[in-house]
């Protein structure tokens, strides 16, 4: 009876089920996490969260990203910094002599107490920066719907409402969205300005975001950027 009810949600000939009887159902059915978050959209309900943000990076994701040989780093959903390669380093100045608190890209782009910042040591400007700004702040408002009960998350909120006035207008406006791509223009001290894509990619379920700069092939800015990942730490 209830593999034939599941069935009949799919082809949408079942009358749409509460979250209660949903979760029943994926109890009885013993399915697995992604199997019940597939069921909870085929009823058009919004799957329940683990409640927790994972800075854990999958062992598969992190070989690929050891084998990649673009500037890389992955973010946690709070864009708190947990992983970067050698040539991020090089590029954007080690982040490994700040605090582990204070590598977080949102606060940042919104510093709360005029401090420096913690992930770029070298200047970054960018194309459309107040379009940047709005993307973090929806991206973090839609992490608060996948994570509602992690403390980390609301504390950085918290803070960055209360000790960054942009933030505070920008959080007051409640768009959601996810932040995928932008376009920056780094100031490198020793190869000079290197304009790069800057991708975000997403794993899943964690929400962990694996940010990829890429310079046009060819160009002058992938030769700078070349030289650029010479040195630097890995992580």
């Amino acid at each position: 009876m209830s593999v034939d009810y599941v069935v009949r949600l799919e082809q949408g000939r079942a009358r749409t089920p509460s979250a209660q009887v949903v979760a029943s159902l994926a109890r009885a059915l013993q399915l697995t996490t992604a199997e019940r978050d597939h069921l909870y959209r085929l009823a058009h309900l919004v799957p329940p969260a683990d409640g927790l943000i994972s800075d854990h990076i999958p062992p598969g994701v992190h070989r690929v990203l050891t084998r990649l040989g673009d500037v890389a780093a992955v973010f946690a959903a709070d864009w708190q910094l947990v992983w970067w390669n050698r040539s991020w380093a090089a590029l954007l100045g080690d982040p490994s002599s700040s605090p582990r608190q204070l590598r977080n890209f949102a606060r940042d782009r919104f510093p709360v107490d005029g401090g420096p910042a913690h992930l770029a040591r070298w200047p970054v400007t960018e194309q459309g920066s107040a379009a940047t700004d709005a993307a973090v702040v929806s991206d973090l408002r839609r992490a608060t719907g996948r994570f509602p009960h992690d403390t980390r998350l609301a504390e950085l909120i918290r803070s960055l409402r209360a000790g960054n006035e942009r933030f505070a207008g920008l959080w007051a406006a409640g768009a959601v969205a996810a932040h995928r791509e932008d376009h920056k223009t780094i100031a490198h001290p020793s190869v000079g300005p290197v304009e790069v894509d800057c991708d975000v990619l997403g794993d899943g379920d964690s929400e962990l975001k694996i940010v990829i700069m890429t310079a046009a092939p060819g160009s002058a800015d992938e030769t700078r950027l070349r030289l650029a990942a010479i040195g630097g730490v890995p992580v």
